[in-house]
């Protein structure tokens, strides 16, 4: 079979068709799938374990029947299966350092302790006569438990030990069987082959990276892996036959275990995290919190079931595994979504975990941007109703824009809205009111000459029920009008399309009666929503958002006719565009000046798209959006951001992206705790500054797995980051779920 008829078929058995390239309209285009047939994937999570006053975890090991033994720097202890405690298994006297597990054929535990070797049978911990501790290393063959330490190596079973000669090094780390009748033995000098027979010591770099060897595993094929100072080597009958080291995806120089797993993947534990290397060539990394209760690795074993349990330094780790598929991850997420989410008076937004990391401690929190991320949840349950037609959609999606709409009645103006509300009771809210002296403000303004120093940003409602905050930026003006968009043309009925065109037109004449800036309550343009042309064509200063804001203004008048057909909004459009040049600047967006690039505006960007591309019925303007879009798609492709990719297949009525759009919907962990990730740490990857106004980024996209939690206005390549007093909203991940549902490709 030739080698394209064999890919062909694994096309097929993912449920995804060839990727083919065409030409269309000059453009080279990747034609993928149409659509992803929903099937059952694994997805990873983490369960913590710490152990109370256990100290550092040095080695783990999981029984058949579910029970967890942990070795630590205060004793061994033993959490039975579907508990949580652990409880000490030592008497009293022997309790102090302890360093290796090990089971026999029949089911007797061995623990490797500072004064000894102790068995435990039927409940009861006894000391083996023999063995001389400490007992840093055990091993179990189909006949005998090999204990080895600095003071010797016996072999023996429950019924005794006997001390072997053999000359090895006394800083053994590991020991494995060879499956014969020997045991391949790793020290901080080489290691060693020992059979009854001989003995046979490697420590040339000819035949390993370096002579301190840390941990061995045999591999599906019977190749021996050797994991140490520099990476892992690969031997295959005493023969060094590769290297794994950082530049082949080993995240530190310093490998601390090896084991290989039941699906045959060998997992390498080092002090930033475990990678797993796959018989097909994958691999892929866990390290944080996210993932591990500590980034260095000590030991790894796996239960009957294929979780991995991970000894750290603050407590053992389990990395399990359950069967999903998307739309099970979409009714998992809707539910934390449901349940933590969503705020009076339907606010969608992230939650304050009191105890960091903790999610049963949450309480609600105000963000600046409750606005646009509500705006997001709007477009989500207007896509979830137009792909399945839930009525509960509609009705969440109607109660969306009730608190939307709720952020400009609150103010009291004829169109000016708020960023976010909360209760007039709360007494912690973000960015309190402040005040500035005259030095501070000169400050700021040297700083940042476009600085507005708000004093009250929090005004009390009229009804007294509310605090709400001003100076509205044009990120939340672009939300608000991409979630419009979405629930006037998926979701909304006759009576509620009037409403929201009303909504909008009052927004717009605001917007008109003020030059086309938002007036806060004190008569001047908020710090960030100018987009006027006296601004943007003729201050220097507004020179870096000139292509951006024409672009955003232009969406705006362009709603507004679309939803109310009134000719002013349509006059002021061209306006615009034939006196005022906004077409030609926002053709610069795709040419942004470096220096004035974040990812922020990216997303911004994206929100217009659908409502310029569909709204507009001009052909050559059509054209022009159509023409603009493709050419800024080009230049984020390399995001894999399912957000975009989708919008751009729905204002273009393409398929592209799609493979990996849901490698992402897949890979994202179901823990949404902002937890610190912190790449610099790793040295398989490179840490880039490229000219933008971002904070340092990564060389290489890295996968949802691994990533901060995502909000789409996050730069993907970020660092470094995050924040476990935070549990994100799971919008992020359920918006581009049901926009690939309702274009059909994604099947249920």
């Amino acid at each position: 079979m030739r080698a394209f008829e064999k890919l062909l078929i694994y096309w097929l058995v993912c449920g995804l068709l060839p990727a083919l390239v065409s030409c269309r309209n000059g453009k080279a285009q990747e034609e993928e799938a149409p659509f992803y047939q929903d099937q059952p994937f694994t997805q990873e999570y983490h369960e913590a374990y710490p152990i109370d006053g256990a100290g550092e975890v040095r080695a783990v090991l999981p029984e058949a029947n579910g029970n967890v033994w942990a070795a630590a720097a205060n004793g061994v202890f033993l959490k039975l299966n579907r508990e949580s405690k652990w409880n000490a298994v030592l008497p009293d006297s022997a309790n102090g350092p302890a360093f290796a597990l090990a089971q026999d054929a029949s089911g007797t535990m061995y623990m490797g302790v500072w004064n000894g070797l102790y068995q435990y049978k039927n409940g009861v911990a006894t000391k083996m006569n023999g063995p001389t501790g400490p007992v840093s290393a055990i091993c179990t063959d189909a006949r005998n438990v090999h204990a080895i330490g600095p003071n010797g190596f016996w072999t023996g079973n429950a019924k005794g030990f006997i001390k072997q000669n053999a000359a090895i090094a006394r800083s053994v780390r590991d020991v494995v069987s060879d499956g014969k009748n020997g045991l391949w033995i790793a020290s901080d000098v080489g290691i060693y082959h020992w059979t009854p027979e001989s003995l046979e010591h490697f420590y040339q770099t000819g035949a390993l990276i370096a002579g301190y060897a840390k941990g061995l595993a045999f591999n599906h094929d019977g190749k021996l892996w050797i994991g140490g100072l520099g990476g892992v080597t690969i031997q295959n009958n005493g023969k060094k036959e590769a290297e794994l080291r950082p530049e082949n995806g080993i995240p530190s120089t310093y490998v601390t275990a090896v084991r290989r797993a039941p699906d045959s993947s060998m997992w390498v534990g080092t002090q930033t995290g475990v990678v797993r290397f796959r018989k097909d060539g994958s691999r892929s990394l866990l390290f944080s919190r996210r993932w591990l209760l500590d980034d260095q690795v000590n030991d790894i074993a796996f239960d009957s079931e294929g979780n991995a349990w991970i000894a750290t330094p603050q407590g053992v780790s389990a990395i399990r595994k359950r069967n999903m598929t998307l739309a099970s991850k979409s009714a998992f997420f809707y539910d934390v979504l449901m349940k933590r989410h969503i705020r009076e008076p339907w606010i969608a937004g992230q939650a304050h975990l009191r105890v960091p990391g903790d999610t049963a401690s949450w309480e609600p929190e105000d963000d600046d941007n409750d606005g646009e991320y509500t705006g997001n949840y709007l477009a989500m349950e207007s896509f979830r109703y137009a792909a399945i037609k839930d009525p509960v959609a509609k009705d969440n999606a109607r109660k969306a824009f009730g608190f939307l709409k709720m952020l400009q009645e609150v103010t009291g103006t004829d169109g000016f809205f708020a960023r976010t509300i909360i209760p007039a009771t709360w007494t912690r809210m973000h960015d309190d009111n402040s005040t500035y002296t005259e030095r501070e403000r000169a400050e700021e303004l040297a700083k940042e000459p476009r600085f507005k120093p708000v004093e009250v940003r929090w005004h009390l409602s009229p009804d007294k029920k509310w605090l709400w905050k001003g100076d509205t930026s044009s990120d939340e003006m672009c939300g608000h009008m991409f979630g419009y968009y979405y629930y006037y043309t998926l979701a909304a009925d006759a009576a509620e399309k009037q409403r929201i065109a009303g909504h909008v037109g009052k927004i717009v004449d605001y917007l008109m009666a003020h030059g086309l800036n938002f007036a806060d309550v004190d008569g001047t343009a908020t710090r960030w929503s100018v987009w006027s042309p006296d601004q943007l064509n003729r201050d220097p200063e507004w020179l870096p958002d000139r292509a951006q804001n024409s672009m955003e203004m232009l969406a705006f008048l362009k709603l507004a006719h679309y939803m109310t057909g009134q000719e002013k909004y349509q006059k002021e459009y061209l306006r615009l565009i034939e006196k005022e040049h906004y077409l030609e600047n926002m053709q610069a967006v795709t040419k942004q000046n470096p220096a004035w690039f974040i990812y922020f505006d990216v997303v911004l960007q994206a929100y217009l798209y659908p409502i310029l591309i569909r709204c507009e019925k001009d052909p050559e303007r059509s054209k022009f959006y159509k023409n603009h879009l493709e050419e800024w798609f080009r230049k984020r492709q390399d995001d894999h951001n399912p957000l975009i990719n989708f919008i751009y297949n729905d204002c273009l009525d393409q398929k592209a992206e799609l493979k990996n759009s849901v490698d992402f919907l897949i890979d994202t962990p179901l823990d949404l705790v902002d937890w610190p990730i912190d790449h610099r740490k790793r040295e398989d990857i490179r840490v880039v500054r490229t000219p933008v106004l971002e904070d340092e980024q990564v060389s290489e996209l890295q996968p949802a797995s691994i990533r901060l939690t995502v909000r789409w206005d996050k730069n993907p390549w970020t660092l470094a980051g995050g924040n476990p007093e935070v549990e994100r909203e799971p919008v992020f991940w359920l918006l581009p779920y049901w926009m690939g549902r309702y274009l059909g490709m994604i099947s249920k």
